[in-house]
Order: structure tokens, then C-alpha cells, then sequence
């Protein structure tokens, strides 16, 4: 499995957590909201025995108790009515709202659809009934659990996030650390061979074995010198833009089959000054270039078209290979992803970071489909 699909079985995870959590925690509260309904319901019903009561009661008998019931009740909002919907009176309903017919017209309605108004009969021929909604208390039981929801989420992506900013400062400590220490290490043979190339020259005859010796020691120097940059704010100079991605296109169609033609486009233009870090920036360049190989699979065509935008440079690395799923188009600048058997997945997330961070372009994947390939592009600013 990939660092990229294990990061997102961990997302997976996480989000599956939260939900399991949110899910029981919700069952768990209904059961509560429920049995509380009833509850009021019960309530009510008393309530509405007490007023029975006490309007069939004969005038010597005790009330009370029965006056204690009706009293008792603090917390459920209540609106008693007649057979013609005329609102008699009402309780734990805002005192001064309720001066306003309206309202109590407004609040009996709605209290209508959440529960069944309660029968009351007055006499033979007369009934009363009783309309009530759920308590404050019920009511913000109700909310409880989607709060409760919302705040695992939040502490679960904020949880993620620190982990994640954590997690991916380490990588660069520990990837820039890597750089530099190749760097180093190429240090010591570079010298060594170039002290080699030297000896060579002088008791060797053959130009063009030590010419080649000597493009390839400049090439590990150039290497070096690549590493040894990551970490380290580049210093942009004035490059002749074509220049530098002739030499690094022309790096890769030596190295690669004769059945790849690469071409570079950029009309009349042939000097184009950007600034740019040479060396990093010839670095994207081969990275594009090689993934374009690998997706043509050895036989086809890569252009790269170069296009001067007033203050900004389009780059367009295009190839006819098999193409990138649209999903794909972010995923593939992660570190860790790639769809070669050999590889590390650096190479576009490398490329990123050079183009984004040190020359404050971007890159991304402008096009894609199976049929008529893959298309890169990067922004430069002039």
C-alpha cells in the first residue's frame, strides 16, 4: 500500500469513527426524547385530570391537591381552548406575546401538528382542550445530539489537521535533511573523479572518451548541486527560459528510445528571460519529461509548448499517453503516488514544490484523457 492510500484509509478511519460515534450517540438520545415525551405527555394528561376535577368538584370539597397539580406544571407550554378554537388561557407561553391573540392562535396551531390536543369535558355539552408542545428542555435534548455530532467532527478535523501539519513538517525536516546529506555524500567521488578525469587527460589520447567522462562528472555536479538547494530559499536570476528547457529536453531524448519525438513550441521566440532557478527549475522539466515517457510506454510524442503571456509564461508539457483520471489530478502531486512498479512517487510532488515555492508559479494538470493524453502546465511570473 502507498503513503497516499494510507493516508486516506486513515481519513477513512477517522470519518468512520465520528460517524459511529454520532450515530449511537443520536439512537441513545431519541430513546431519551421519547421516554421524555411520554413523560410530558403524562404530565399533561394529569393536568388536565386536575382541571377536570376541580370543574366537577362540589364547592365544600378540598382542591387543593388538585390545585397543586394544575400549579406544578412549570415547564410545558399549554394553551386550553374551547370547541371553537377560542383560547381561554395558556401557560409557560411568553407572558407578553401572549396579550396577542395571534400568537396564541400561531402557537396553538403548531402545537396542534406536534401533539394531540387533549379532550377535557367541562359538562354534557360542553368540552375544553388542552394543546401543548414540547418543553424547553425537551426541546434542546432534541438539538443535543446533531451539536453533539458537529463537535466531534470539528475535534476530529482539528485533531487531523495538527497531526497532519505535524506530521508533514517532520517529512520536510526529514526530506530536506535527505537532500542535504546526498548532497554531501556526492560531494567526496565528484572530487575524486574529477581528480581521476584529470590523470586521464594526461595519459589518455582519446578526446572524446574524456569529453564524455567530463559531461557526465559536470552532471553529478549539477546533481549536488540540485539537493544541496532543497531546504534553502533559491536565488532567481534572469534565465533564458527556452535555452533551459532546450538543454534539459535534450538531456531526456538522449537517454530515451528513438521512438519518442519530442518537440519544443514556441513560435518566432527563441530568448525569453524569466527568473528562474536554472538547475531546479530543468529538474521539472526532466520530471515531466520522463513521466510523459512512461505514459506513452516508450513510442510516441511529448511537445512542450512555451507561450509569453504579458507578465505570466504558460508551459505545457504534452504527451499521447494514456491519460490521468480527472480524480486523479491532484492526487498525483502527493507524495508517495505513482503507478510505476520502481519508484518512490517524489517526482511531481518535487516538481511542485520547486515550481510553487521557490518560483511562486504553479503547476497543474491543464487536460487528460486516454485518447489524446495528458497535459502539464506550469505559470511562471516575468
Amino acid at each position: 500500500m502507498s503513503i497516499y492510500n494510507k493516508k486516506q484509509a486513515y481519513k477513512f478511519s477517522l470519518l468512520l469513527i465520528a460517524l459511529v460515534i454520532g450515530v449511537l450517540s443520536l439512537l441513545y438520545t431519541n430513546s431519551i426524547i421519547d421516554d421524555l415525551a411520554k413523560e410530558e405527555r403524562k404530565k399533561v394528561e394529569l393536568w388536565a385530570e386536575g382541571m377536570r376535577q376541580m370543574v366537577q368538584t362540589n364547592v365544600e370539597m378540598d382542591i387543593s391537591f388538585i390545585l397543586e397539580v394544575i400549579k406544578n406544571n412549570e415547564t410545558v407550554p399549554v394553551i386550553v381552548a374551547d370547541e371553537y378554537s377560542n383560547v381561554l388561557f395558556s401557560r409557560n407561553l411568553d407572558s407578553i406575546q401572549a396579550l396577542d391573540t395571534a400568537y396564541l392562535k400561531a402557537e396553538m396551531i403548531e402545537m396542534r401538528k406536534q401533539n394531540d390536543p387533549i379532550e377535557v369535558s367541562i359538562s354534557p355539552i360542553h368540552k375544553q382542550y388542552i394543546y401543548y408542545k414540547d418543553s424547553i428542555l425537551l426541546t434542546r435534548l432534541f438539538y443535543y445530539p446533531l451539536i453533539q455530532l458537529l463537535i466531534i467532527f470539528a475535534y476530529i478535523l482539528v485533531a487531523y489537521l495538527s497531526f497532519s501539519s505535524f506530521r508533514k513538517a517532520e517529512q520536510n525536516q526529514v526530506w530536506i535533511g535527505m537532500a542535504k546529506e546526498t548532497a554531501h555524500q556526492l560531494g567526496t567521488p565528484i572530487s575524486s573523479l574529477m581528480a581521476w578525469s584529470e590523470l586521464i587527460k594526461l595519459t589518455v589520447k582519446d578526446d572524446i572518451m574524456t569529453q564524455e567522462i567530463g559531461k557526465d562528472i559536470g552532471r553529478l555536479e549539477m546533481i549536488a548541486n540540485r539537493f544541496s538547494k532543497i531546504g534553502s530559499t533559491p536565488v532567481l536570476i534572469p534565465e533564458n527560459l527556452i535555452e533551459t528547457i532546450t538543454d534539459a529536453v535534450t538531456y531526456i531524448k538522449n537517454r530515451t528510445s528513438s521512438h519518442v519525438k519530442f518537440e519544443i513550441v514556441s513560435g518566432s521566440v527563441d530568448h525569453l528571460d524569466v527568473p528562474l532557478n536554472k538547475d531546479l527549475f530543468a529538474w521539472v522539466v526532466e520530471n515531466l519529461c520522463r513521466n510523459a515517457v512512461d505514459a506513452i510506454g516508450g513510442e510516441g510524442h511529448i511537445s512542450i509548448d512555451v507561450k509569453d503571456y504579458m507578465q505570466y509564461v504558460f508551459i505545457d508539457v504534452k504527451d499521447n499517453g494514456k491519460g490521468i483520471p480527472k480524480s486523479k489530478y491532484k492526487t498525483v502531486f502527493k507524495p508517495g503516488y505513482t503507478t510505476k512498479q520502481r519508484g518512490w512517487g517524489l517526482g511531481l510532488s518535487l516538481s511542485k514544490r520547486i515550481i510553487e515555492e521557490y518560483h511562486k508559479g504553479k503547476i497543474f494538470v491543464k487536460s487528460s484523457d486516454s485518447h489524446s493524453g495528458t497535459t502539464f502546465r506550469i505559470v511562471l511570473n516575468k
